[in-house]
C-alpha cells in the first residue's frame, strides 16, 4: 500500500506531489534592502531538489518596519520581488516541486540584531527603529513599540496586499500569512499584547478584527486557483493568552473568508511560555483544529522521523507535514524518507547513482524533478 507522505495533495488548481513541506526558515542574509543574495540561491536551490512537495522560501517583510532584522528578506519593493525572481528562476530550472511564501511584519518583536548575535536591540544608528503593534506593550527586552492607529493599520493592511500582488506576479503557488509567534498580527490576538480600548481591542471579537481584515484584503487579490493559507500560535502556553479553542474560533472565521488551510504553530508572545516540548508536541493542536473545523491543516514541530510523519497524516491528525530545522540539518531527509517507505524518489538525474538501490541490484527508477 502506498504511504500516505507521498500520496499527492490537492487544492484548488495546485497538486503537490507529496505532503512533505519545507516550512518558511529566516535566514538572516538579505542586503539590507529586503533584497533576496546569492546565499538565498544557494539555499533554495539546495532545498529544491530535497523532494519536497512545497517549499515555502522564509517569511519576508511587507514594510521595512516590519522586519525582524535589517538584513531580513522583503518584498514591500519591486527590487524585492525581482531579487527573489532570480532565484525563484534558478530553482524552477532544477525541480517540478511547487513553491510558496509567507508574507509578515514583525510587529513589536523587530528592530533587532540577527539570531546568531542574540536579537538584541538596534538602536537607529545600527540599523534598528522603532516597533509598531497592536498597542504600547514592549516584547520583555526588546523597545517599546508605538500602538498602530487608524492610519497605521490602513498602511500595513495595503502592505500586505501589495505583497500578496507581487506575490501573485512572481507566479507562487502558496502564500502563507504570518500571524503567529508574537509578531504584528498576533500581536491583536492575544491578550499579553494587546491592550487597546478601541474596536480592534477587547474582547475576542475586537482583537480578531484587524487580523482578520487583513486577511480578506489579500484574499480579494489572491487568485483562486492557488492555494491561500494562515499560520497561527495555536497558543501562547502562557496564562491570560491566546489560547486553543480562541484558535478555533478564529480558524472558523477564516475558513469562511476562503481560507485554505491553518499551519498550527504555536508560542512567540511572551517569554514566560511554558512549552511541553517534545516530538510532535504541536501535533495535538493541529488535530484538534481540523477536527473542529474540517480545514486542512499543516501540522509542525519536532518532527524527525519518516515514520512519525506518515503516522500523523495516516491517522487524520494533520493533511501537510512540514519541517524545519530538520531540513537544515538534512536537505535529504524527503529521500531518505521515500527509501524507508519504499517509494520512489524525487531526485535529479545528476544524482540518481547515489540511491541505496544501486548497492543492491534493485534500484527503484526515480521520477525526474
Amino acid at each position: 500500500m502506498s504511504s500516505k507522505l507521498f500520496s499527492p495533495f490537492k487544492a484548488n488548481g495546485v497538486t503537490l506531489r507529496n505532503r512533505i513541506v519545507v516550512s518558511p526558515m529566516g535566514q538572516y542574509s538579505g542586503d539590507g534592502e529586503g533584497n533576496a543574495t546569492d546565499w538565498h540561491l544557494m539555499h533554495l536551490g539546495n532545498l529544491s531538489i530535497s523532494g519536497a512537495g512545497l517549499v515555502i522560501t522564509e517569511a519576508a517583510a511587507v514594510e521595512p518596519q516590519g522586519r525582524v532584522s535589517p538584513i531580513d528578506l522583503g518584498i514591500w519593493s519591486d527590487d524585492n520581488a525581482e531579487a527573489l525572481a532570480r532565484v525563484l528562476d534558478f530553482c524552477r530550472r532544477q525541480s517540478d516541486c511547487k513553491w510558496g511564501i509567507q508574507i509578515a511584519h514583525g510587529g513589536r518583536k523587530g528592530g533587532v540584531s540577527p539570531a546568531w548575535e542574540g536579537q538584541l536591540p538596534l538602536a537607529e544608528e545600527d540599523g534598528g527603529w522603532t516597533p509598531v503593534s497592536a498597542s504600547g506593550l514592549a516584547y520583555p527586552g526588546r523597545a517599546d513599540p508605538i500602538a498602530l492607529d487608524d492610519a497605521g493599520l490602513a498602511r500595513v493592511r495595503n502592505a500586505f496586499v501589495a505583497a500578496a500582488l507581487r506575490a501573485r506576479d512572481l507566479g507562487l503557488d502558496v502564500l502563507e500569512v504570518h500571524n503567529a509567534h508574537g509578531y504584528l498580527l498576533h500581536s491583536f490576538l492575544t491578550p499579553l499584547a494587546n491592550n487597546r480600548n478601541d474596536a480592534y481591542g477587547g474582547d475576542l471579537e475586537g482583537r480578531m478584527r484587524f487580523p482578520l481584515d487583513v486577511f480578506r484584503a489579500v484574499r480579494e487579490v489572491w487568485p483562486q486557483d492557488r492555494v491561500l493559507g494562515v499560520r497561527i500560535s495555536a497558543t501562547d502556553w502562557a496564562e491570560g493568552g491566546w489560547t486553543i479553542e480562541d484558535s478555533i474560533v478564529f480558524t472558523q472565521r477564516l475558513k469562511s473568508m476562503g481560507c485554505d488551510y491553518i499551519t498550527a504553530s504555536s508560542g512567540g508572545s511572551t517569554p514566560e511560555q511554558v512549552i511541553p516540548i517534545g516530538p510532535s508536541y504541536q501535533i495535538p493542536l493541529a488535530e484538534a483544529i481540523r477536527r473542529e473545523t474540517g480545514i486542512a491543516v499543516m501540522g509542525v514541530g519536532l518532527i524527525t522521523e519518516p515514520a512519525q510523519a506518515e503516522q500523523i497524516l495516516s491517522e487524520g491528525q494533520a493533511d501537510l507535514v512540514a519541517l524545519g530545522r530538520r531540513m537544515l540539518f538534512n536537505p535529504r531527509w524527503p529521500w531518505h524518507a521515500a527509501v524507508e517507505l519504499n517509494e520512489p524518489l524525487a531526485i535529479p538525474r545528476q544524482y540518481q547513482r547515489c540511491h541505496p538501490g544501486m548497492q543492491r541490484g534493485d534500484f527503484l527508477k526515480p521520477r525526474q524533478g
